[in-house]
């Protein structure tokens, strides 16, 4: 099985793959949230990594670049955001974000929302196993 490191194109195109393999229609997100991300620290190109996160329309996209007009924009660095995003670690997170390292603009209830969880949680853990799995 091919690896991809995090947060590449490639990386991208094959999460994107494994969440439509998985998506039978069922399996909508829980909240509704437009995130846009700015990954600092990052280990290839200028070290930082503009990217999205959307589930306003009843899926889980996420792209590189920003949207226009997000309901909020979180600052982490990639370490951070591998183990919250990848390793599914909500512990991770919560550390980071006690100690400074996850900066938050705009409606913070949207990202405690989606740290609560809900939807499938079998396509979910199937879908982050996948991820797993191709991730560097």
């Amino acid at each position: 099985m091919a690896k991809y490191q995090f947060l590449t194109e490639e990386w991208l195109d094959a999460a994107k793959q494994i969440r439509e393999e998985l998506d039978d229609g069922s399996a909508a997100p829980a909240h509704s949230m437009k995130m846009n991300l700015n990954i600092t620290e990052v280990p290839f190109g200028d070290g930082e990594v503009q990217a999205h996160m959307d589930t306003s329309d009843g899926e889980m996209k996420m792209d590189l670049g920003h949207m226009e007009d997000p309901e909020l924009t979180v600052t982490l660095d990639y370490a951070t955001a591998k183990a919250i995003l990848v390793e599914q670690n909500p512990q991770a997170g919560m550390q980071a974000f006690m100690a400074g390292k996850i900066k938050v603009q705009g409606d913070m209830t949207k990202l405690m929302a989606l740290q609560a969880g809900g939807g499938d949680s079998g396509l979910q853990a199937e879908a982050a196993s996948r991820i797993q799995e191709i991730t560097e």
